[in-house]
């Protein structure tokens, strides 16, 4: 795949996405095109990329002084006790605001290292190399950064755009199938904001996109990126229009809660779930129309998702549930706001519920 670059422009921060093959190797002179270089560097890296990627970064970094971290990066290590680890090392080697933060693993580590950036001292420099599909396609992109706490996901957290965002794909080779369906699932959600016609490509080449195969998992990354792009430049601070990526991510959010962060359940399998929910309740309240709602359906059951919201709770937990999507950071009534769908390209971002309803709702897909 040749190398793309997307120019993200807000309101806080101009920079660069890369998207291509082997840019891991070139990831000096992308830094040099984009003018970046530092004095001290700390790369924070998820200890389940493999160590070929980790020695490749490290060797072709020619920039300031390297030092590395290792972070066991799953949900429930996504938490202030990690942030105040990363950042000691910062203050240790009396790193400045000039210098910089790098986060190479999923969307956890950068939520986490993007988080570490925007706090340390206001604000370090920031770049984002992110190896899971989920977070290329999603997590790396608009400057959302975040941790977890007892009361719920990624309640604690800024808006802190990075300096750079390079999206090596080779690296995509090396995740397990349920990894690339988590990321899939964000790639799916993207679509169905979009249009019809890039449901339809999807549709049309699933199992070439889900087996990594280009030029169609190229693309897909591509149309997520764009979409993105679009979304967070008009809204970088999700007061209105941004809310529509969280399109089945109140359900999600909860559920992952609920479980604790646990490894029954990642992200994108959630989300995945959530949106099933989404498009169901949709279809209920007359705002999904039957043949989209069908056809969004049919595709969501063909993902080979080995967990379902029936295997995974009962109707006791459905109280604790609706709890937890009180919590979200979306709601400001006594209400509950969902994202609901009403066809492809037309989402409904501020649709309040009560709990009532949503308890007599979530009971009656645990009765199907």
């Amino acid at each position: 795949m040749k190398t793309h670059k997307i120019q993200i422009s807000t309101k806080t921060k101009k920079y660069s996405i890369f998207i291509g093959s082997k840019l891991i190797a070139k990831i000096n002179k992308i830094l040099s095109s984009q003018q970046l270089s530092f004095s001290k560097i700390l790369i924070v890296i998820d200890k389940n990329i493999p160590s070929k990627f980790k020695s490749k970064l490290i060797k072709n970094l020619k920039s300031g002084v390297k030092k590395t971290y290792i972070f066991n990066a799953n949900e429930r290590n996504k938490n202030q006790r990690n942030v105040d680890l990363i950042q000691n090392i910062l203050f240790k080697n009396r790193f400045n605001r000039d210098d910089c933060l790098i986060a190479f693993g999923g969307g956890i580590t950068g939520d986490v290292v993007g988080y570490c950036a925007s706090s340390y001292k206001r604000g370090i420099k920031f770049i984002n190399i992110p190896t899971t599909l989920l977070s290329q396609v999603d997590s790396s992109i608009g400057g959302k950064t975040g941790i977890n706490n007892s009361y719920g996901k990624n309640l604690v957290g800024s808006f802190y755009q990075p300096d750079l965002v390079v999206s090596d794909i080779d690296v995509l080779k090396s995740l397990n199938s349920r990894e690339v369906i988590c990321g899939y699932a964000e790639i799916l959600k993207n679509s169905l904001l979009e249009s019809y016609k890039k449901f339809k490509y999807l549709n049309k080449n699933f199992n070439d996109i889900i087996n990594l195969k280009q030029p169609f998992i190229g693309n897909a990354i591509l149309n997520s990126c764009n979409l993105k792009k679009k979304i967070v430049q008009k809204d970088e601070m999700e007061e209105n229009l941004r809310k529509v990526l969280n399109l089945g991510h109140t359900f999600a959010h909860a559920y992952e809660s609920y479980l604790g962060f646990s490894n029954k359940l990642n992200h994108g399998e959630a989300v995945i779930i959530g949106i099933k929910n989404a498009i169901e309740f949709s279809n209920q309240c007359k705002l999904l129309k039957n043949k989209s709602y069908n056809l969004i359906r049919n595709h969501v059951d063909k993902i080979p998702l080995n967990k379902s919201f029936k295997q995974l709770f009962k109707t006791k937990n459905i109280d604790k549930i609706i709890s937890f999507m009180k919590s979200d950071k979306k709601n400001n009534s006594n209400n509950i706001n969902i994202i609901l769908i009403q066809n492809f390209g037309r989402i409904k971002t501020n649709y309040q519920i009560d709990q009532n309803t949503l308890k007599k709702f979530l009971i009656s897909e645990l009765n199907k």
